[in-house]
Parts: C-alpha cells; structure tokens; sequence
C-alpha cells in the first residue's frame, strides 16, 4: 500500500467507502459476513482510511463500520463521517433528518449535538478522525452558513474539544459555491469531491479541483470510477485503452489519472465484491501516477460514452439571454443528465442537488427560445433546442 502525508498522519492513499457494502438480497441489509471479510482483507492489507455517513445503508453503516474496526487497535485507523446537513431541516429550534428516501419516514432531535453523539454511540467512539459537513451544494449552503442554526460552530467546539481531529466537508455543489464558502471560512482542513476523468469536465471537478487546492486544501476523492461505470467501459472504450496498455484494466486507469493530482491524499472506492478490494489494493500497492501522455486516451473512451453537447462555457450566449440564464451551466448539467440517463434509471444526486439548488428562473424552462443566443455561440450549438431537451428530460424524470 502507497501512502500519502496528511498533517502528521499516513494515510493509506486507497480509502475504504461503506457507500456499497455486500448486501442480502431481497432485504438490502447489510451482508455482515461478507462485509467483515471485506474490512479485514483491507485493514490486513495497509488500509486505515474508512469513511461511512450517517444515512449509508439505511443508518447501518456507521454501526457496522464501528462494530468491524473494533476489532483492531483504535490507533491503527481512521474514521470518518459525516453531520447530515443535505437531509436536515431546522424549524422552532427542532432538527429533522429527512430519512423517507430511505423508508425510514423522519428522524427528530432537540440539537446538533443530539446527532452527533449518536454518532459517537454507533460508531462506538470517543472521536472522530475525520468529520465533513455532508455535501455541500446550492441548496445547503444557506443552512451550513446560517449562525443561528451554527453548524460550523459546533463542528469547530468539537474539535476544540478533541472529538473532531480533522475537519473538512463533501460537496457536489458548483465550483462557484464551494469557492464562496471557503472565501467564508478558513477553519476547514480538506474537501472530499466526486472526481474521476469523466467527471473533471462534465461535473467540472477539475475546476473544483483547482478552487480547493488553490485555498491550501488537500481534495479526497470519492467516486474515482463513477460507481463502478469506469470499470466496466463498452467494447469500444476497453478497445482504446488496451491499445495503449494491454495488461492494464479499465479501472486501473481511473486511478492512475487521480494518482497523477499532486494534492490526493485518499481515493475513495466503495468495494462491493472481495474482487474488487483485491484488483483495487493491487492498484494502490505502487505509485504509478498516469503521464500526460497516456490522458489523450481517455479523451477518447470518454467520446464513446455520450454525445455530449460541445459547449466550452465562453459564455458569450449569456449576454444575449434576457431571461439571465447561466447557460453554460444548464449544457453542462444537461450533459451530465443525459449521461445518467443512458447509465442509471434515475438522475444521480448531483443532477439532482443541482437543480434543487435553482429558482424556477434559472431552469431551463424559463428559456423562451428566442434564439438571441444561437449566433453568439463559436460551437455553433442549437441552444434554444438544447434547453427543450432538457426540459423535457426533467419532465419526463418527474412522471
């Protein structure tokens, strides 16, 4: 296992999410057995880097996490976890966790502090190594910035404290927003981000990439093969890649693009299958970051994928708009929608974080395609039909 500096930590470059755990089916409960092997092979095989939510698995990530680790010295690994802030709603100084996604209906507390120690209780915990406010996007940041909810100064009493060692948060909000809160608030350590090479143009995580690390922040990467899908790549993206690395699986790729940014500490992989875990600590057992040569090729798979709309986000359309439409960002979350389309039945959380985070003004049914945009365009991109699309891709997801 390579291993990357933090502070005065080593940690395991490889980091072990509980997003995906081996599950029973037709309950989806957590595969327990399974599950400890998974833990054990990673723990005895240099990982010491573990991250879990509260919300994971229906609230059972976090226990199990803790109950698995239990096992080994508490200072031969990491935990971390997260104050569920994307599914909080605060009224009359009460705090509901919105859990109904999860067939869980709703969860009610008198404080932050009621969430974290419970927390504490399941992890089985006197601190956490590392906590994150979870998923910072457009329509978190009101509440994660408000100071008389006060989040971030609770976060910060704890580390005070000692129960928080290292603070950070996750987020698949816009590269904007994530930049507007670190302007904010400098007591943050590091960030977690969704990143792989499909992701750094179409979610913009490489601008991501660069707002953080620009701030003095290390990025923790989660998601580096998209849920599995940069594993499994169609007959004609395998066929660029072995063309350049016969021996080389699709997934070893998806490391060694994030193995090539100077300022990851931890890659996130939620490993369902003993397979997985062993291709994956294989991958992390040297450093072999990919040049610049070889990401031509993933250009390449990454076209095989979708037919992405072609925008460059020179943004000389959005003068012309007289609804004020940012429509470089519709295309790019467009883009992305289309491709979740293609892959998954629903629209992935960041589409959806996305959307929810806009005014009924600045979605893409507020364009009246009056095609003042179209003749600004160097890409020649029909934009008016590019927003009727969308809207009736939305639509179509709503029904």
């Amino acid at each position: 296992m390579i291993y990357s500096r933090f502070q005065d930590l080593n940690l395991s470059r490889l980091g072990f999410g509980t997003m995906r755990l081996p599950v029973i089916e037709p309950q989806k409960t957590i595969d327990e057995e399974k599950a400890l092997a998974l833990v054990d092979y990673a723990y005895n095989h240099g990982v010491n880097y573990f991250d879990t939510a509260y919300f994971y698995h229906s609230c059972k990530s976090e226990p199990f996490i803790g109950k698995a680790l239990s096992a080994y010295p508490r200072d031969t690994w990491y935990l971390a976890t997260k104050m569920p802030g994307n599914i909080m709603d605060v009224k009359d100084g009460a705090i509901t966790l919105d859990l109904s996604g999860f067939k869980l209906g709703t969860a009610t507390f008198s404080s932050l502090e009621g969430i974290f120690e419970q927390q504490l209780d399941r992890c089985g915990v006197d601190y956490f190594d590392f906590y994150l406010a979870h998923n910072l996007t457009e329509s978190t940041y009101e509440l994660y910035t408000d100071e008389k909810i006060g989040i971030v100064d609770y976060l910060l009493a704890q580390k005070k404290a000692g129960r928080i060692r290292h603070l950070g948060f996750s987020a698949h909000g816009r590269p904007e927003t994530i930049d507007r809160f670190l302007s904010r608030y400098d007591c943050f350590e590091y960030a977690q981000i969704q990143l792989n090479y499909l992701d750094w143009t179409l979610q913009d995580a490489g601008k991501k990439y660069d707002i953080i690390t620009k701030h003095g922040l290390p990025v923790i990467v989660m998601e580096p093969t998209r849920g599995g899908k940069l594993a499994k790549l169609g007959d004609a993206g395998a066929a660029i890649l072995k063309a350049e690395r016969p021996d080389d699986t699709a997934a070893s790729w998806a490391f060694r693009f994030i193995q090539a940014l100077p300022d990851v500490p931890v890659v996130l992989s939620g490993m369902t299958a003993m397979e997985h875990l062993v291709e994956n600590i294989e991958i992390f057992s040297k450093d072999d970051p990919m040049p610049a040569s070889e990401k031509a090729a993933l250009q390449k798979v990454v076209e095989t994928m979708a037919d992405f709309v072609p925008c460059t986000a020179c943004r000389y359309c959005c003068a012309a708009c007289p609804q004020g439409l940012d429509i470089p960002m519709l295309i790019s979350t467009y883009n992305e929608a289309s491709y979740d389309k293609k892959t998954i039945s629903r629209l992935s959380w960041g589409v959806i974080d996305l959307l929810d985070g806009l005014i009924d003004s600045e979605k893409p049914q507020s364009c009246i395609a009056c095609g003042a945009c179209t003749p600004l365009c160097p890409q020649n991109i029909d934009i008016p039909d590019t927003m009727k699309k969308f809207s009736a891709l939305l639509d179509n997801q709503d029904k």
